[in-house]
């Protein structure tokens, strides 16, 4: 079942990965979750072999791969959904033309203009009667695009980017909308950012749009009100995130108190 028919029958979890490494992606994929957020850009990851492993890493556990770009480059938005992944997520998108550069660069025609080749993992390497209507069609319904709402420009020109055919969902960063306002930062969102966020999820539910954002902590009354809010697809935070409040926990509940206790008795 793809993302996409996911997100009809209810709303998808998954988490980002910072790290990298392909253990990690494994479990994560191995975990129950419905997709995996890639990360470009706040990563040193580029666009080579190293990265396309991570992306073959999940598919080969069948999780969704959505991929974060470091911008709108035609090239890039086309290598990674080549090389296997479901979706790009654009950061930074303040305008409708910029949108529409990145649907354009994500999907055939009619929807766009994205160049063809079959010897690409997405095409499955042009074997087993590959048809190119088919594969065309197949791309255009299941493909993700995903443009970022982390600017007050997007809020500024909502209606415009909305109205772009061919997008599926937009990701909402409060953090990076908070630092385009010169507003305190946090996931918490204050009122100004969570204004915005309303403003989205009501225009974004009108026109049968996803909406993906951040629950940190993850806990369960936290991922049950953000979905009341009106966000659909859940990022339950990161590896990074995860792996430091294990450290954090098990220096403050094993590693301290016997610490303390072998220093009390010297």
């Amino acid at each position: 079942m793809t993302l996409k028919e996911k997100m009809k029958r209810g709303p998808v979890f998954g988490m980002a990965c910072f790290t990298g490494t392909t253990c990690v992606i494994e479990n994560i994929a191995m975990s129950g979750l419905d997709f995996i957020y890639l990360d470009l850009e706040h990563t040193n990851w580029m666009l080579n072999e190293e990265f396309e492993k991570q992306i073959m890493a999940a598919r080969l556990h069948d999780i969704s791969v959505l991929v974060r770009m470091a911008d709108d480059d035609e090239v890039a938005i086309r290598k990674v959904l080549e090389w296997g992944a479901d979706g790009v997520v654009i950061p930074h998108c303040k305008t409708a033309e910029m949108t529409k550069r990145c649907v354009e660069a994500a999907k055939f025609s009619p929807m766009g203009r994205r160049g063809g080749e079959s010897n690409v993992r997405a095409a499955g390497f042009g074997y087993h009667n590959f048809d190119w209507n088919s594969y065309m069609e197949q791309q255009n319904r299941d493909t993700l695009v995903i443009p970022m709402d982390e600017d007050y420009e997007f809020t500024d020109n909502i209606d415009e980017i909305l109205a772009v055919e061919g997008v599926d969902a937009v990701n909402f960063g409060p953090i990076d909308y908070a630092v385009s306002k010169n507003l305190k930062v946090g996931y918490s969102m204050g009122d100004e950012v969570k204004e915005a966020f309303q403003v989205l999820v009501k225009k974004a539910k009108e026109k049968g749009i996803g909406v993906l954002g951040p629950v940190v902590p993850p806990t369960r009354e936290n991922i049950e009100n953000a979905i009341a809010e009106g966000y659909n697809m859940i990022i339950l935070g990161n590896d990074m995130w995860h792996f430091q409040k294990a450290l954090k926990d098990m220096m403050a509940a094993a590693v301290e108190p016997v610490r303390n206790l072998q220093n009390t008795d010297r």
